[in-house]
């Protein structure tokens, strides 16, 4: 079932899906002929109600693997990203609308239709090679996790990682999973040459507002856990708080900045919550599944940091928004940020940098 709200007669969701943070398949915005659920009293559009849709994993043959970007608000020049869609089924992210450029569905099918890469180290390998390329540090798994559920199997962020390790290149990571552990023994040999920092993004420490905003990312104890694994082994780490939400998870932020201290994050920031393109509808959709009685409040919190609509997308704003309960949420976080003694993350070094080799393409014809 999918629901546009520019119709009248179409259908919302009527619940939640166990396990998914979306709740519809929410048509993209390049779909050519976008298909709307309408109750025509015989009550056979039920029929298409999703269910409870499986994962399915699609190989790609990417060809190329290093994005660049040149925003003013963001502390990166380069990524890499292993895989497309992302299985935590985060319902506030950023990436959604992403999947609209693959004619997939921002909505359901950002969790469900996951696209891998497992040449991404290969690329990358080629791509470090070039006598043109100047080392700068990478965020890994910057639009999705790399360290979601398919990762498990895949292993393709680990073979970037390795392959960074190996040529001393700085690499930055994000994750909301726990799955990070396993690599625990290169972050640490990484760190005893400044060439690693890992961030832990961590929204909530209840465990049912994680289950339904993020329902297939590691519970918030064993992030911490995981934080705590890492920093007990010399690897630098820090928390982001992102996003935070008026009326949902504002409230915890002091207590996920102490609990992220205790377990040894160095460095602390957030990001107000964004919907840019249909990120706006999945959003609503939650809201009004699970908190119908302050879904309006919370968007008219938001519409007040965001000058009047649901998103202003402007550098600098897009962020940290603007307003009197923006101004508050900024407020807050320095005040526990200067309580708790957080920092900044050591400078990654760029200098120890070694370019790989990589064999002539004639040298296997003889």
């Amino acid at each position: 079932m999918i629901w546009d709200s520019e119709e009248p007669n179409a259908l919302k969701p009527t619940a939640a899906l166990k396990g998914r943070g979306a709740a519809s398949y929410v048509t993209g915005r390049f779909a050519s002929t976008p298909a709307v659920g309408v109750d025509d009293g015989w009550g056979s559009v039920y029929e298409d109600q999703p269910g409870r849709p499986q994962t399915t994993v699609t190989e790609e043959r990417a060809r190329t693997i290093i994005s660049r970007n040149d925003s003013p608000d963001i502390g990166f020049t380069q990524s890499v990203n292993p895989y497309k869609g992302c299985e935590h089924g985060c319902v506030y992210c950023f990436a959604r609308p992403s999947h609209a450029y693959l004619d997939l569905s921002p909505g359901l099918d950002f969790e469900t239709k996951i696209f891998a890469k497992p040449n991404a180290a290969e690329l990358l390998r080629a791509e470090l090679s070039k006598r043109s390329y100047e080392c700068s540090p990478i965020a890994l798994g910057i639009n999705t996790d790399a360290y979601q559920p398919t990762e498990r199997r895949y292993g393709i962020s680990k073979a970037c990682l390795e392959l960074l390790a190996e040529t001393k290149h700085p690499v930055s990571v994000v994750t909301k999973s726990a799955l990070v552990e396993r690599d625990l023994d290169i972050y640490q040999e990484m760190a005893k040459e400044d060439l690693v920092s890992v961030y832990f993004s961590v929204t909530t420490l209840d465990n049912h507002l994680s289950a339904k905003m993020e329902p297939r990312a590691a519970a918030p104890h064993a992030r911490l856990r995981a934080m705590k694994a890492l920093s007990n082994a010399g690897v630098p780490v820090g928390v982001l708080v992102a996003p935070v939400i008026p009326m949902i998870n504002d409230h915890e932020l002091e207590q996920i900045l102490q609990a992220a201290r205790d377990q040894g994050a160095r460095s602390a920031g957030f990001v107000l919550l964004r919907l840019p393109h249909e990120l706006t509808q999945i959003w609503r959709e939650w809201l009004e599944l699970h908190y119908p009685d302050r879904a309006k409040h919370v968007m008219s919190l938001i519409q007040q940091m965001r000058g009047g609509k649901d998103y202003d997308s402007r550098f600098g704003a897009r962020m940290r928004g603007e307003g009197p309960f923006a101004m508050l949420i900024q407020a807050r976080f320095e005040r526990a940020h200067r309580r708790l003694g957080y920092g900044r993350m050591p400078a990654l070094d760029c200098s120890r940098f070694i370019r790989p080799e990589v064999g002539s393409p004639q040298g296997s014809l003889f």
